[in-house]
């Protein structure tokens, strides 16, 4: 099945891991109910890659996988670290300690960034998940020597430079980035990418319903990106029923794919939602304009409509 249909109509839950794999391997992630899985390029978090086989056997679940990994940061454990010019770093995280911004738009950060997207194809991911674009907001804004509103389209230009180089090598590849939906509005963002990732839409880390003005700005803007054709995957943070709950069904009635964990990101929770295709928002309209992309694939590319039954 095409890629983007299968995104489309089979993916209502997904899983989110970025350490903790029970056994070092993925079972419990083949095993687990989800329809998609995003988890780190290695599973030591350094240079322990997964291998091609080891996200071949969860695929065969029907779980598709996307690797996650930084644009717009390094941590200072990553097999890539050594590589990274000194004046490259532009100062830690606040509370992560040994993470540290960089600048994204030096085209001596590319080889950095081409070599994960060559890792995950190599290892036969479905995609990638970027997080860390929001450094370009957290930096001061002269970094660049410019403004505000120039690091956020010289980050659109990175994550749209990746797409095209990763598509370029797998038409099928899946570009998904980590939250700042208001770079919509820029230049090259929508069509460089097939999706976005949004952490603490509902619930803040911890059991904290969101309430704040940029929570209500994240939601207004990633509605944006679900009406341009995109698909929203929510990530909240809380461990009390109530608020998972909460999470689930603000980001179902929203049309977007929710999931709920612990903040360390490092358990496979079984708490799949029991939505269907018209929880995630598939309303008519939306149906008419997959039946219309699925005659356009039979059409250009012979697509049965037995490959989508």
């Amino acid at each position: 099945m095409n890629i983007v249909l299968r995104v489309m109509l089979l993916w209502t839950s997904w899983v989110y891991q970025l350490s903790g794999y029970t056994g070092g391997n993925l079972n419990e992630i083949a095993n687990s109910c989800y329809d998609m899985a995003v988890i780190d390029l290695a599973r030591d978090g350094s240079s322990d890659f997964f291998t091609a086989s080891e996200i071949a056997s969860v695929q065969s679940t029907d779980t598709d996988v996307l690797a996650y990994f930084e644009i717009g940061a390094i941590e200072n454990y990553r097999p890539e670290w050594d590589d990274v010019p000194s004046d490259l770093l532009l100062g830690t995280l606040d509370g992560w300690p040994g993470e540290y911004y960089v600048a994204y738009w030096d085209e001596r950060w590319w080889p950095i960034v081409q070599g994960r997207v060559d890792q995950a194809i190599s290892a036969g991911f479905n995609g990638a998940y970027l997080d860390m674009i929001v450094t370009y907001e957290e930096i001061p804004a002269n970094s660049a020597g410019t403004d505000r509103d120039d690091l956020a389209q010289k980050m659109v230009d990175l994550i749209a430079r990746l797409s095209v180089y990763a598509k370029s090598i797998d038409p099928d590849f899946l570009v998904y980035p980590q939250n700042s939906p208001e770079l919509y509005t820029y230049s090259g963002y929508l069509d460089a990418i097939d999706g976005i990732g949004m952490e603490e839409m509902y619930v803040r880390a911890t059991n904290r319903p969101c309430t704040l003005s940029w929570c209500y700005e994240n939601i207004t803007n990633a509605t944006a990106i679900h009406d341009a054709g995109k698909v929203v995957l929510s990530i909240d943070y809380a461990t009390e029923q109530q608020y998972i709950d909460m999470a689930v069904t603000q980001s179902e009635a929203a049309g977007f794919i929710p999931f709920v964990s612990v903040r360390s990101l490092d358990v496979t929770p079984d708490n799949c939602p029991t939505n269907s295709v018209e929880t995630i928002g598939l309303s008519a309209s939306s149906n008419l304009w997959i039946l219309a992309v699925v005659i356009l694939l039979m059409c250009l590319g012979g697509l049965r409509w037995n490959q989508i039954s």
